[in-house]
């Protein structure tokens, strides 16, 4: 899969070859199990016409720029959602950057400027509920107008489910805000992770008998369009690091036991000793284990990590 970043002030778009392309466009925020019946269809429909399977996604997400006090906080950075669609098999994906121009465009330029002048479509693979130009003026109906004028053809597809529920990207936000990562997992397709930068702490952790790496989440931020952060609590995860993955338990919040200091990530991996400052941490979300209360006694702290850990253990290794 190549990945073409466009500003729809400049040139160019994709490269022409004489085919067209079997196209769907949309945030594709999570790349849950929902989009990923969309985007198999999409290079199904490509391979069967000879054509070329494209993905339109969107940075920063579109409401970051129209509504920025209603744009959720996002279940995958541009850097992860490029690494989970090069699974896909897609010949493209397109990432247009969103600004306040392309904000103002109307559907019909939107359609003639940016699916038929830069992608070259063929084929226009839609949900439903589909909505696109400014103020969100366009729609279905208007696409497969533009479509039957402009010379392609517009197919639109329902919700996808899981068990007749269907799968979105805000039930798995809802769901991680809760605490819920199993149910995101679900929805997902696999566990939610986050990635962070080892960067030192107080230490406080290794004092305990429990070292931890201490984790700075770049980009992280509640309704502003920055990665999203599950629920506060302790959780089995699983740490990936440069030598390789780890069960571990992670704590995500507040640390009430010592007043004054400031909330942290901070993940501990099970027989791991190595010197990781300054890498990047991946972590998978497992189970949410419990919520974060203050202790008496760092005694007391001690022997609630410990159950921790010991949870952490039996979770992970019955997997």
């Amino acid at each position: 899969m190549k990945v073409f970043a466009i500003d729809p002030t400049l040139p160019p778009g994709l490269p022409k070859d004489g085919r067209k392309t079997v196209v769907t466009i949309g945030t594709f925020d999570g790349v849950h199990l929902g989009h990923w019946e969309v985007l198999s269809e999409i290079r199904r429909r490509a391979e069967a016409v000879g054509g070329r399977s494209v993905l339109v996604t969107f940075h920063p997400h579109p409401l970051t720029i129209v509504r920025p006090e209603s744009a959720p906080p996002m279940l995958t950075t541009p850097v992860e959602k490029k690494e989970i669609l090069a699974e896909s098999g897609l010949d493209y994906a397109v990432f247009l950057t969103f600004t306040p121009m392309l904000a103002a465009y109307s559907p019909r330029r939107f359609v003639e400027e940016i699916l038929v002048d830069r992608v070259n479509v063929g084929e226009l693979v839609v949900g439903y509920d589909h909505r696109f130009g400014k103020g969100r003026e366009g729609d279905v109906e208007m696409l497969k107008d533009l479509g039957r004028e402009l010379g392609f053809a517009v197919d639109v597809v329902g919700p996808v489910g899981s068990k007749g529920d269907p799968i979105s990207s805000t039930k798995i936000r809802n769901a991680l805000l809760k605490g819920d990562v199993e149910t995101a997992r679900k929805g997902l397709g696999r566990p939610y992770s986050i990635r962070g930068l080892v960067v030192r702490g107080d230490q406080r952790g290794r004092t305990l008998g429990f070292p931890t790496a201490n984790l700075e989440v770049r980009g992280a931020g509640g309704g502003t369009g920055g990665k999203l952060i599950p629920l506060p609590g302790i959780y089995a995860v699983r740490g990936t690091v440069r030598s390789g993955t780890f069960d571990g338990a992670l704590h995500l919040g507040p640390r009430p036991t010592f007043r004054g200091s400031p909330p942290t990530i901070e993940l501990h991996l099970l027989g791991f000793e190595d010197d990781i400052y300054g890498e990047e941490v991946r972590v998978d979300f497992v189970k949410y284990l419990r919520e974060i209360r203050p202790f008496e006694t760092s005694q007391a702290l001690i022997e609630q990590m410990k159950e921790d850990v010991d949870q952490a253990r039996k979770v992970l290794g019955a997997l």
